[in-house]
């Protein structure tokens, strides 16, 4: 059965999604806060196909946040042993479609194993064309700039750089997003009107997609209403 959907136009280039509501989700049939966890990961499997299908080359998933070290240790365990599982599961499939995998934030922090099966994975990808996915993992965007503030100052400080010459684009190349296009689309699910410190420098002229759906349960058909939502909309970038 062919169940493709019309592809809108214009498409964006990179869509970024907050993944949100995996906890409601399994609070709504009773089950344990992993449970939507692991329900989220088959949904980010819906979209990766959803963003081939309409030949997205970029999309940014946030599936960790650096607040989300301070959740109870069992749902950190189980999020990084998921992490683990999807890395260790998906990279025959990774290969098979074509998808590259990038990773964002302090990935220091991250157990040995799961940092040392992430970097063979995008060193495995590397070659892969098709779609660019990128995972913010132990990610926070404040202390992204904050970071990027402390090697541009130590920079200066050792003669590198003079202060005239900070621009925008030498600050970008500082963040943990260098050599990557901002998003043009932010999509969050589960109805909550927050960006939750996520890409806040690369957002700034994002067109934003709210939708009540958790993340769960949010379909290739709820990807494509976003996308025509896109379409729909007249980007200024600050002009008229």
């Amino acid at each position: 059965m062919d169940n493709r959907l019309p592809i809108p136009s214009p498409l964006p280039r990179h869509v970024a999604c907050i993944m949100d509501g995996n906890g409601r989700w399994a609070k709504s049939r009773g089950m344990m806060r992993h449970k939507g966890h692991r329900a989220g990961a088959d949904a980010v499997n819906r979209i990766l196909d959803s963003c081939l299908e309409a030949g997205i080359p970029w999309l940014t998933l946030y599936a960790f946040s650096s607040e989300n070290w301070c959740r109870p240790r069992v749902e950190v365990e189980a999020l990084m042993h998921l992490l683990h599982e999807f890395l260790k599961k998906e990279i025959k499939t990774l290969m098979s479609k074509d998808i590259r995998l990038h990773a964002i934030g302090d990935l220091s922090r991250l157990p040995e194993k799961t940092s040392i099966l992430l970097q063979n994975t995008i060193d495995q990808t590397a070659g892969n064309t098709s779609l660019n996915l990128v995972l913010a993992l132990s990610y926070g965007s404040r202390a992204e700039i904050l970071r990027a503030v402390r090697k541009i100052a130590e920079e200066s400080r050792n003669g590198k750089l003079d202060p005239s010459d900070i621009t925008e684009e030498l600050f970008c190349s500082h963040l943990y997003t260098s050599g990557m296009p901002d998003p043009d689309l932010l999509i969050r699910t589960s109805g909550e009107n927050r960006i939750s410190n996520f890409l806040l420098w690369q957002i700034s002229y994002s067109e934003i997609h709210v939708t009540d759906t958790l993340w769960p349960d949010f379909t290739k058909e709820d990807f494509f209403e976003a996308l025509r939502d896109y379409a729909g909309r007249q980007r200024r970038f600050g002009g008229v």
